[in-house]
């Protein structure tokens, strides 16, 4: 096939890795939405997902699950850190599988960054205050003992036998996704979350064996990555979200995420998620500029210089430039997440603005079979304008 070829467009071509097969290669980015219940989803859930399987996205995530309750940002938050959680996870990993979506769940823990309101508080933290309105706050744990913002408590720093608590937590909760019927996992180790935490400089000063270098700092997110993998099946893939950089200001960067990269290749995870971004400090380092596509010169080194699968993310909003990406290699997955909450039939879109000749076939078939009715009778009208249409036509119309 060649590159240009636009009737057989990558990003609509199915993806394999290990035992499973998507349908196409765009992915619904896991997007917290702080209307969790115990950690269980609700009805919100339900909806905001199956529009985003409905809409013809290929592999749908489930938005961050907190491993343990303690590792939750609000109370809010999702988790799965008790077996008697798993029957209202898998109602939803069902529906996104009935509409021909591969459902997907990461799996992440806030850390330092716990103990907060929602997004839409701007995570401002709880307070002794909150304790008469059924929120009390709790102890964040982090690397060290800092505090990862103003106002923010000072964490916990983690001693070595509560590391091994944690990654336990980890693999527990990875068994119970599997349960879950997720057929796709990943570790958030981005964001300013508790991985990324021990990875960055900013945030661990420690000076054991999980600190100092970056071989020490990177040895949590390695034991987790790990333990993941041998508690997750073989035949389902594992991925790894990075923040190929810190914020403003931060210390680790793209020769650190290009090594990371590396070593969590030799531990079996299938693809990097490239994202940025979490953790401020005062070094010269620059915040990345937002613009279409921002991440890309983090995916393709990892995928040049690592030779793994590859996510690229961030303002990827149009079809083409999305192809584009996938034909030059330096990206095997798209995703999106606020353009899907805008627009969650972007990918049947897409198909039809990149040639695919039934774009209409992403969609459930009970959505498929009217559209494809209401596209007949275009072309009919416009094949026959002025003229009595024919008794099939009218059949059709009247059938419609």
């Amino acid at each position: 096939m060649s590159a240009g070829d636009p009737k057989h467009p990558l990003l609509f071509q199915p993806m394999t890795l290990r035992g499973l097969t998507a349908r196409n290669r765009i992915m619904a980015s896991p997007m917290c939405q702080y209307m969790s219940e115990d950690g269980m989803p609700t009805d919100w859930h339900f909806v905001h997902l199956g529009r985003l399987a409905f809409g013809g996205t290929g592999l749908v995530f489930y938005e961050e699950t907190a491993v343990e309750e303690r590792g939750r940002k609000t109370y809010g938050c999702a988790g799965l850190w008790r077996d008697d959680q798993i029957p209202a996870f898998r109602r939803v990993a069902d529906l996104i599988r009935s509409v021909g979506a591969t459902p997907a769940i990461q799996l992440g823990h806030s850390g330092g960054r716990a103990a907060s309101h929602g997004a839409m508080r701007d995570w401002t933290p709880l307070t002794d205050a909150d304790t008469a309105h059924g929120l009390p706050p709790w102890k964040p744990v982090s690397a060290s003992a800092i505090s990862v913002g103003p106002g923010r408590q000072t964490c916990h720093p983690l001693t070595p036998r509560e590391i091994q608590d944690v990654v336990t937590h980890w693999a527990d909760a990875a068994r119970r996704c599997d349960r879950a019927g997720f057929d796709v996992l990943e570790i958030h180790g981005a964001h300013g979350y508790l991985i990324h935490q021990f990875l960055s400089p900013v945030t661990n000063k420690r000076d054991d064996a999980y600190g100092g270098d970056r071989n020490g700092r990177m040895r949590l997110a390695l034991e987790i990555a790990e333990a993941v993998r041998a508690a997750w099946p073989a035949h389902k893939p594992l991925f790894f979200r990075v923040s190929s950089v810190d914020g403003r200001g931060g210390i680790w960067d793209i020769d650190d995420t290009v090594a990371l990269a590396a070593a969590l290749k030799a531990r079996d995870i299938d693809a990097i998620d490239c994202s940025s971004g979490g953790v401020s400090g005062n070094s010269a380092m620059p915040i990345v500029p937002r613009v279409p596509g921002y991440h890309i010169p983090f995916v393709r080194r990892v995928k040049k210089e690592v030779g793994i699968a590859t996510i690229a993310v961030g303002l990827i909003t149009e079809p083409q430039h999305a192809e584009d990406i996938l034909r030059s290699g330096e990206a095997d997955i798209i995703a999106m997440a606020r353009e899907l909450m805008y627009h969650a039939d972007w990918p049947a879109h897409a198909a039809r603005a990149l040639g695919v000749a039934d774009p209409f076939d992403l969609l459930p078939p009970a959505y498929a079979f009217r559209l494809r009715r209401r596209e007949d009778i275009s072309k009919l009208a416009i094949n026959q304008p002025g003229a009595a249409l024919s008794s099939d036509a009218t059949k059709l119309i009247e059938t419609t």
